[in-house]
């Protein structure tokens, strides 16, 4: 396969925010592939990948398969693959669930931003989803939120580090969104909650941060570098 759409690679596509920044640029008229870690989405747009981002070899490949199978380096990478566990105060956090999110959300994002550091093209964009929960202090969300944190800091320093050849970094930090991570063991009046952080008293939309991603990987946010965009309804 190979025109001169631009490609897009989301890593995590395959449900929630993932799936909507999938279908976001596919509308926009972008070549789109699209990773899983277990299960595919059967209708997202273009190729999909199977890939464990805890492995940096599994993510390098994918990139190659990607460049041979689209005939063209990507012109966006969205580092969305990630996971949560059961919150707890810290003094009750196992440190194995702590552990897990290290692997998930700190490797493996680091695993994806660095690659995606050396094939992206010049000129390109660069975007990770982290959360307003850094910012946004709820007890029993710190291990998650700490480890968002720390894909902030690799953010701001790519962004410096890619400048030279055009290639703009940002983060989409998003407030609660009706996703399957979101939703998964939460209460009715949890959510309920949770909802109230905004004044408009609602959980966001996949597709509303969608909508931000796909922004910033545009020539639309030619002037966006570093930042941390926060589509929250206000949370924060």
């Amino acid at each position: 396969m190979s025109n001169s759409s631009p490609v897009a690679i989301i890593f995590g596509g395959s449900r929630g925010i993932g799936a909507a920044c999938a279908k976001a640029f596919a509308d926009a008229g972008w070549q789109v592939a699209s990773t899983y870690a277990t299960k595919a989405d059967a209708s997202a747009p273009g190729r999909t990948y199977q890939v464990d981002i805890r492995d940096a070899a599994a993510v390098a490949k994918v990139f190659d398969q990607v460049q041979a199978d689209y005939g063209a380096a990507p012109q966006a990478v969205i580092a969305n693959a990630g996971i949560n566990v059961p919150g707890a105060p810290l003094a009750n956090f196992p440190a194995e669930n702590f552990r897990q999110l290290l692997d998930v959300n700190v490797v493996g994002a680091f695993n994806v931003l660095a690659e995606a550091a050396r094939k992206v093209k010049d000129g390109g964009s660069i975007v990770a989803i982290t959360t307003s929960l850094v910012r946004h202090v709820v007890p029993g969300t710190g291990p998650y939120a700490a480890t968002k944190a720390a894909v902030e800091s690799l953010v701001r320093a790519m962004s410096k580090e890619l400048s030279g050849r055009g290639v703009r970094v940002n983060g989409v930090a998003p407030g609660p969104v009706d996703t399957d991570l979101f939703n998964a063991g939460k209460t009715e009046e949890v959510k309920a909650r949770m909802a109230a952080f905004s004044p408009f008293n609602r959980i966001g939309r996949p597709e509303e941060i969608a909508a931000v991603v796909r922004f910033l990987a545009s020539d639309e946010a030619s002037w966006v570098q570093g930042q941390i965009v926060q589509p929250n309804g206000g949370m924060v």
